[in-house]
């Protein structure tokens, strides 16, 4: 065998580990003749990602075998109290073995010795030959076996195992592990151990001692009587226990190391395996790593739409079917049809189901064909065949309520809000989201829309909406649409959103990003549908007297402008500003676009307005003004519900990397707080007769982030000692005495504090500033210089994202920056920026989604009816009835500021500020 086929990094894989972690971290899935699938499938991700990423150049996987081993001749009840597999795992075991084998992975079982054993045997001929090893298993029996070149991979957290590692669990080296285990047993195996000594103990006595053999021998000398008597009257135990805990090194095995050498599997003996299998989206993926083209002599997977099976369900019995194999099977893809894209306000149109890839239907409920599009109005009926709403809904909510089906969704969130209006009043429950589980792994990396996944994760081109109802003047509504092209295009999106499910659940586990989803995204689905559906109340009134004076306002200003450049222009077209600011009036730093006219965006006439010229600054507040009228006061009075006299926005969970919210229709999250405009359209957000609005407010939370991310201590003593921090920077950056800051002093050093968390330039602060670049620059070297642990920190992680691509939260949210590589400078340094930002805006959007999540049981618990109605950044927003105000502010700011355990304890405190008003003004 040449040199390229000897392993020089060897990965032993425990199988049994493997295989029990992937059927339980994966939903039941069965194929077509009913044999279960699931721990295969998990089994087939698991190991084909590990020989993908890893670093070995050889893998081989080790099981077990069903018959007894030489520990049940020495010790009988060895395991003796394991539960035998549940029954769905049992056939899989051999399908496993096939999974192995048709991937190209080598494999080993031996009668008489257990997997570990030969991990073990395997591991010391390959570290004796010089071979790197890594033991891909997080079992602790295998701990023993670390150091000199051994380590080993939890497959769950992807972290390494080594020495430190493993004293740090059994309180001593690897080589003294059997001894503590011989000591404190282990019931799981029914080791028996030394009655009374745990872990802690074992290790203890062990480095007293030396070895179990010193320990039994000076047994005598021990102070404690109940320990000393255990241990000389249980010594054999102790013994016994060695032996049975002791892995065996040399295992007689014919194998050669070097036949483990890892290539790509063959796709004629990996594709019929997967094709008996029906992982369709595991194959497709194999097929596109391997390169095989369309033409390949191997046939086509069936994994495209001609082998769709859609029905359009138009009568009880077949709805019936539908509801029996959604609860047979325990997963369900939901999806439904409205009559518009606002859930306060659309009603329903018809509903479709998937209960397994390629079988889905489409439930009509309120279609109408309109006789004036028909080619020929004399042949269509008046009302095509649907069940009505009220036998759908009977049949229907039991099982979308039923706890023991989980509804699958795209965009779930929608369909829930949909749903749980009358007269639907249906409370979908439990849930799972395609769209999340999308943005939880690759938020940075593409659009987690379904077309989108559909054609990335599927190869599937799924039908659009403007090919099922036109555009422009032709467009008709869905109940417009013939009832089978509806069918195909509604069953489409409940097939692809299932098939989704099957190919990114399982990664949620691979790529260890189950936790981000269960915790933070998947609850907040229902909290957000709840806040939407409540809304908030508008003055209507005060809005349009608003929208009059910001009118008159702008009025004043175009005629300033007008007298300014000398001549009437249209302030909005850049084109004409631009000709007006670098040609007529002369000003300087005029550069021109692709197009030919000059830029005039906000930074450009925020330049220029430090320069101290008038002209651009009127435009400015002439642009601000114009932007509130038309976007808030103008806009907000035509989208108040006529039915709840509120508006209700929408929020989008997938709109930042960073996972923080935002808002549409209305946009709320961008009214200007620190402007008198901004706070004057906050006014028009009001309580109800009777309540108040309670806003709470996280007090610098990303500056405490920064603080305990970058390891800071004088931040981090500053916040808990609840000082000035803007003065404490001030203090720190310009060198004065802290008695003698000045608001000046304080105000450049608060803009410091924000804008190097936003990794902001000299040029940026001087213009924040309104100071010359060089002093800026200057300001930002000694910022550097006071909190060198800033610069380590943005240093450190800059490097993470250009290695990885990708930064995390402290709650181990990823947050992609692929622009970390680009050879273009100017998106390179925005990237950079981004990786240096993320992880402490990630980190504060997933603290306030903690709080809001655990924030409905607190309030209902302490017996409050108190209703979360906004989330704006860092604030919360509540309507309150006047007489819970006190009890209210006190649970909320304590469900704020406690937000982050017990995940995470935090080294500074997290401060939430708390007010209340009759309008969302008075209250912030």
């Amino acid at each position: 065998m040449d040199d390229t086929q000897t392993v020089k990094h060897l990965c032993l894989v425990d199988g049994s580990g493997f295989i029990f972690r992937a059927f339980y971290s994966m939903p039941p899935l069965t194929r077509s003749d009913g044999t279960p699938v699931n721990a295969v499938l998990g089994f087939c991700n698991m190991l084909h990602r590990l020989a993908s990423e890893s670093e070995c150049d050889g893998l081989v996987v080790l099981f077990d075998t069903a018959k007894p081993t030489f520990r049940h001749e020495i010790f009988p009840q060895y395991k003796a109290n394991r539960d035998k597999p549940p029954e769905e795992l049992l056939p899989q075991f051999d399908i496993i073995r096939e999974a192995t084998t048709a991937f190209g992975f080598a494999s080993v079982e031996k009668a008489g010795y257990e997997a570990d054993d030969l991990i073990a045997t395997f591991a010391y001929q390959a570290r004796d030959r010089g071979c790197r090893v890594t033991i891909v298993s997080s079992d602790k029996d295998l701990m023993q076996l670390v150091g000199d070149g051994i380590d080993m991979l939890d497959p769950k957290t992807m972290k390494r195992i080594d020495v430190p590692q493993v004293a740090e669990k059994f309180g001593v080296h690897p080589s003294k592990v059997v001894d503590v285990q011989a000591l404190a047993g282990d019931s799981t195996d029914n080791v028996p151990g030394v009655r009374g000594i745990g872990i802690k103990t074992a290790a203890e006595l062990i480095k007293t001692y030396g070895d179990l053999g010193q320990l039994l021998e000076r047994a005598s000398e021990i102070k404690q009587p109940k320990r000393r008597e255990a241990l000389q009257e249980q010594a054999d135990l102790a013994l016994l226990s060695r032996d049975l805990v002791t892995l065996k090194k040399d295992v007689p095995v014919s194998e050669d190391i070097n036949s483990f050498f890892l290539s790509q599997p063959v796709w004629d003996v990996v594709r019929p395996f997967l094709v008996k299998q029906e992982f369709k989206s595991l194959l497709k993926r194999i097929e596109k790593e391997l390169g095989v083209s369309e033409t390949s002599e191997a046939p086509p997977a069936p994994d495209d739409n001609s082998t769709v099976d859609y029905e359009l369900v138009q009568n009880v019995e077949r709805l019936s079917w539908w509801v029996e194999a959604a609860t047979r099977v325990g997963v369900v893809a939901v999806d439904t049809e409205t009559t518009g894209l606002d859930a306060t306000s659309a009603d329903l149109v018809g509903l479709s189901l998937a209960v397994e890839p390629g079988k889905a239907c489409y439930i009509p409920i309120a279609h109408q064909v309109d006789s004036d599009l028909a080619e020929d109005p004399s042949i269509v009926e008046s009302q095509p065949e649907q069940l009505p709403l009220e036998k759908v809904l009977q049949v229907l909510r039991p099982m979308l309520e039923d706890q023991g089906i989980l509804k699958v969704g795209q965009n779930i969130k929608y369909d829930m809000s949909i749903l749980a209006r009358d007269p639907y009043a249906i409370n979908v429950s439990p849930i799972d989201d395609t769209m999340l589980m999308s943005f939880v792994l690759d938020a940075g990396q593409g659009n987690h829309g379904m077309d989108a996944l559909a054609e990335n994760h599927l190869g599937i081109n799924t039908i659009s909406y403007k090919e099922v109802v036109g555009s422009g003047k032709k467009q008709i509504s869905f109940a417009q649409v013939p009832l089978e092209r509806a069918c195909q295009y509604a069953a489409e999106d409940a097939d692809v959103t299932l098939r989704l499910f099957e190919v990114l659940k399982p990664r949620l586990v691979s790529d260890r990003m189950a936790t981000v989803y269960q915790t933070l995204e998947r609850p907040l689905a229902a909290v957000l549908a709840e806040m939407e559906r409540a809304g908030i109340k508008v003055d209507e009134s005060f809005l349009a007297n608003l929208s009059k004076s910001f009118s008159e306002r702008i009025e004043t200003l175009a005629i300033d402008i007008y007298d300014l450049a000398g001549q009437e222009f249209t302030i909005g077209s850049p084109k004409q500003l631009g000709k007006i600011l670098f040609e007529d009036l002369g000003l300087p730093g005029g550069k021109k676009t692709k197009t030919g006219a000059y830029a005039t965006g906000a930074d450009v006439l925020e330049y220029l307005k430090i320069q101290g010229h008038d002209f651009p600054a009127r435009v400015l507040d002439w642009r601000q003004l114009s932007k509130l009228k038309s976007t808030y006061t103008d806009a907000l009075i035509e989208q108040i519900n006529p039915a709840t006299h509120r508006v209700h926005t929408s929020y989008s969970m997938v709109g930042a990397v960073t996972g923080r919210l935002s808002s549409t229709d209305p946009n709320l999250q961008n009214i200007p707080i620190r402007t008198e405009e901004g706070r004057k359209i906050r006014q028009a957000f009001i309580a109800e007769p009777g309540f108040k609005l309670l806003s709470a407010d996280y007090s610098q939370i990303e500056l405490r982030l920064l603080a305990h991310i970058a390891d800071i201590d004088v931040l981090k003593g500053a916040f808990r000692n609840n000082a000035d921090i803007h003065a404490i920077t001030a203090s720190q950056v310009f060198n004065v005495p802290l008695d003698d800051i000045d608001p000046l002093l304080r105000r450049r050093a608060k803009a410091i504090n924000f804008g190097i968390i936003y990794g902001q330039s000299a040029f940026g602060l001087a213009n924040s500033l309104q100071i010359p670049q060089r002093e800026a620059k200057e300001y930002i070297e000694a910022y550097f210089e006071r909190y060198p642990g800033i610069a380590d920190y943005m240093g450190n992680t800059k490097e993470i994202a250009r290695s990885k691509g990708y930064v995390e939260t402290i709650f181990g949210r990823r947050c992609y920056v692929p622009s970390i590589r680009e050879k273009n400078a100017v998106r390179r340094n925005y990237a950079e920026r981004q990786a240096i930002n993320a992880p402490i805006q990630g980190s504060a959007a997933d603290i306030i989604k903690r709080a809001m999540i655990k924030m409905p049981e607190a309030l209902l618990d302490a017996g409050l009816s108190a209703k979360m109605l906004l989330q704006v950044h860092d604030e919360l927003l509540f309507e309150v009835p006047d007489s819970e105000v006190e009890h209210t502010g006190q649970i909320v700011s304590t469900i704020m500021e406690e937000a982050a355990l017990p995940a995470k304890e935090l080294q500074v405190p997290i401060k939430a500020d708390v007010g209340c008003g009759d309008n969302w003004a008075d209250a912030h």
